[in-house]
């Protein structure tokens, strides 16, 4: 092996780069042509990838895995480059020959990159448009953050390699002007600047406005416009009048020039008016060939360029990297504006073979180990070697504080009551909490918390209030904080959360996010919370206040459908507590859950709804006490037998609505008719349970015994501040009638009463629900 070579600072040469560069092509190409020209397809779906997207990246990435990575750096890689991903680390021993074949395949790799699906390494998982283009900047922080904790993360760059069309999702500029990110100097944004979408060359992306974006946010920028021939080209007389033109030409246009022969070019190049001769005098002097190829040598394509710009990073903040490249670099479709899922023909992927020195029938060859490619890939993947990530145990989180809470009180101030215990009992758990909210921190009850463990930030910072005696949130900024305040931006919290719940698996360090946020704003964060879920990472979004008991908020602060995302959500336990205890317990199950490879995320509706604790009828014995815990945690709890035996009617009610439906239990009473009352703390964990009963899941199925036994089946009545069908299944354990109350339609502005009525689950509308369905 050469030692030149094998050394981490080494500097590759050119032809090695070249080389490997030209086989990443061919591999990434192939993977897609096999999965949709070779392999059987028997339902005729179509099959998809997108070579174009590939090829337009190969150069960056070729340069950055084989003359810049280091061990301790993460990428998150453009979702359409996931060939180029795969392909990278079959040259470098980290894939097996066999998944070649298996792009888009079920067991096979995947549509695109993901940390927990993929059988190669990958950093972050991508996809959704945006969230992984960000994920870098929340996984700088979570390494940051590790590091109060410990040495663990190390250092080491965050890279995110993004499509210029990505940057039109709004995800992308909350994060990148986000306060904080600003002194984050390990992110590094490689942009892929081909100027096209998905079915068009767009006509006004401009580096020029990126520019000023990135610029304006605090981040270095360094645009790679064009390449060693290009530049040479453009050094010579005539060579300012063509670099305007090409500057100043539509996008469109420019990408038109890319489908001309040699003699269309030197026809449209010169464009008219007074530059236009100059131009045609300096393109007569080359011949055909250099003219083709210099059009094409953008900065991002030419590796030289990219090495370059890589050395202008400044490591004390953000850095944006601009690459002018072409969409289909390399392949016969390059360029053409409706390229982005195209595919090469039999013939096109043939001549491809040819002009790259590769064979069609054998397409997945590596190099000699002898040659001087060979040997890069081989010291490449030396120097890369991560040793696997030790996985520590996560401390022990107790599931019972032994407090009974009295007197009136919300779930919502009961959140924080149970973290400030946790700092008492348990502080070595305690100190795995991050708390992550928007600029809510005190109107959801956090302050004491806060005031407790203090603000996280990259250094030291006055708190300037401190002496202010009126001032009741003490704001004390330090690495030792365990609190982080975003701006009022769900996506960067729920984007944040995640990754501070990956950071188990990424360094060996586990920690317990909590995001706080309000509670008609989960359905914003759903989809890239849900990403961070299937990234694998594990935390707990709570979202309060909840439903139209935030009755004098009005319509557009009450949420409806929440209950059923907390039901649906793949990889999340969901819990709308009714009191406080019940807060206290599943907060603690939810954060024993976390931190761990069989871990799972939990969603907590909570409420401002006043409630007299005594109403939860907590057992003084120890024993009914952890039994009743055990039931809380597993999805629910008879909260009351009726008085005179056998019930006529079961009342169902979940969270801020179960003192109604005791109310409304007492009065149906009185009118002779016998009422239990259960209280639901998780549907989802109830219809896990009942998938499991009828054989379709593998969950516990205890709690249905104990909550609907077949002996005490009686009609049914469910009422919850959210949409009705969240419990309508629970009719379905026994088979019996039921009414499901509910809110359908949107909020109404007044007081709780009226609120109530006018969605009908008030205590009238509960009594009535009853009495009808026992006739």
């Amino acid at each position: 092996m050469s030692t030149s070579i094998a050394r981490a600072d080494s500097v590759p040469t050119l032809a090695a780069l070249e080389t490997i560069e030209r086989r990443v092509l061919w591999l990434a190409t192939s993977m897609i042509h096999h999965a949709n020209r070779v392999r059987p397809n028997p339902s005729g779906i179509k099959v998809g990838g997108h070579q174009a997207s590939s090829a337009s990246m190969v150069s960056i990435m070729t340069s950055l895995w084989f003359g810049q990575l280091r061990p301790e750096d993460r990428v998150s890689v453009k979702p359409h480059a996931s060939p180029v991903l795969h392909a990278i680390n079959y040259l470098l021993g980290e894939l097996d020959e066999r998944y070649l074949t298996t792009l888009r395949e079920f067991g096979g790799l995947q549509s695109y990159p993901s940390r927990t699906k993929d059988p190669d390494p990958v950093d972050y998982s991508t996809g959704s448009v945006g969230i992984g283009a960000t994920a870098p900047i929340w996984g700088a922080v979570s390494r940051r953050y590790v590091g109060s904790l410990s040495d663990a993360a190390g250092r080491g760059r965050q890279y995110s390699l993004v499509g210029d069309a990505e940057l039109d999702e709004g995800a992308v500029w909350e994060a990148v002007l986000d306060q904080g990110v600003a002194g984050l100097g390990e992110i590094v944004w490689i942009v892929d600047l081909n100027r096209q979408s998905l079915d068009r060359v767009v006509p006004n992306i401009a580096a020029g406005k990126l520019e000023r974006l990135f610029q304006a946010a605090g981040w270095q920028v360094i645009t790679v416009r064009f390449g060693r021939l290009l530049e040479e080209l453009l050094a010579r007389p005539g060579g300012q009048a063509l670099r305007r033109r090409i500057l100043e030409m539509p996008n469109p246009e420019f990408q038109r020039l890319l489908r001309c022969t040699a003699a269309e070019l030197r026809e449209r190049l010169p464009g008219s008016g007074e530059r236009s001769a100059s131009i045609t005098d300096l393109i007569d002097g080359i011949d055909d060939e250099l003219l083709l190829a210099a059009i094409r040598n953008l900065g991002g394509h030419d590796l030289d360029a990219l090495r370059e710009a890589y050395a202008q990073i400044d490591d004390d903040r953000p850095t944006a990297i601009l690459a002018y490249t072409i969409k289909g670099y390399g392949l016969p479709l390059e360029g053409h504006p409706q390229n982005h899922s195209s595919l090469l023909t039999e013939t096109q992927y043939a001549e491809l073979a040819v002009k790259l020195g590769e064979h069609p029938d054998a397409p997945w060859s590596t190099f000699d180990a002898e040659s001087e490619a060979g040997r890069l890939c081989a010291a490449t993947a030396q120097r890369l070697h991560r040793e696997p990530v030790a996985l520590a145990e996560p401390p022990a989180v107790p599931t019972d504080f032994g407090r009974t809470p009295s007197g009136t009180a919300t779930t919502q101030a009961a959140l924080g009551r149970a973290l400030l215990d946790l700092t008492r009992g348990a502080p070595e758990a305690a100190r795995r909490v991050v708390s992550v909210s928007p600029d809510v921190s005190s109107s959801t009850n956090l302050a004491g918390w806060l005031n407790k463990v203090g603000v996280w930030s990259i250094e030291d910072r006055p708190d300037w209030f401190s002496d202010d005696a009126e001032t009741t949130v003490h704001w004390r900024e330090q690495p030792t904080g365990q609190h982080i305040e975003l701006g009022i931006a769900e996506v960067n919290l729920v984007s944040l959360i995640g990754e501070l719940g990956a950071t188990w698996s990424r360094w060996g360090e586990p920690l317990f996010p909590i995001g706080v946020l309000y509670d008609p704003f989960v359905g914003r964060a759903l989809e890239p919370w849900s990403y961070g879920v299937y990234a694998g990472g594990q935390s707990i979004l709570v979202g309060t206040p909840s439903g139209v008991t935030l009755s004098y908020e009005g319509g557009a602060h009450q949420s409806i459908t929440t209950p059923s995302i907390g039901l649906e959500q793949p990889g999340v336990v969901s819990y709308e507590p009714a009191f406080a205890i019940d807060v206290e317990w599943t907060l603690l199950a939810s954060l024993g859950r976390l931190g761990r490879p069989d871990g799972s995320s939990a969603y907590l509706r909570l409420s401002t709804k006043p409630v007299d604790q005594r109403l939860c009828a907590v057992p003084v014995d120890p024993a009914a006490r952890e039994r009743r815990r055990r039931q809380v945690v597993a999805g629910g709890y008879v909260l009351r037998e009726a008085g005179s035996g056998a019930a006529a009617v079961t009342l169902v009610a979940m969270g801020a609505l179960v003192p109604d439906a005791l109310v409304a239990a007492e009065r149906l009473e009185a009118l002779g008719v016998p009422v239990d009352v259960v209280c639901v703390t998780s549907p989802g964990l109830l219809f896990d349970a009942v998938q499991a009963r009828d054989g379709l899941t593998d969950a516990p199925d205890w709690i249905l015994g104990q909550l609907f036994p077949a002996a005490r089946a009686r009609p049914m009545v469910t009422v919850l501040d959210g949409h009705p069908h969240t419990l309508s299944f629970l009719a379905g354990i026994n088979r019996v009638a039921a009414r499901h109350l509910g809110v359908s339609h949107f909020g109404q502005v007044g007081g709780l009463d009226d609120v109530y009525r006018h969605h009908g689950i008030d205590v009238e509308s509960i009594v009535s629900a009853a009495l009808d369905v026992v006739r």
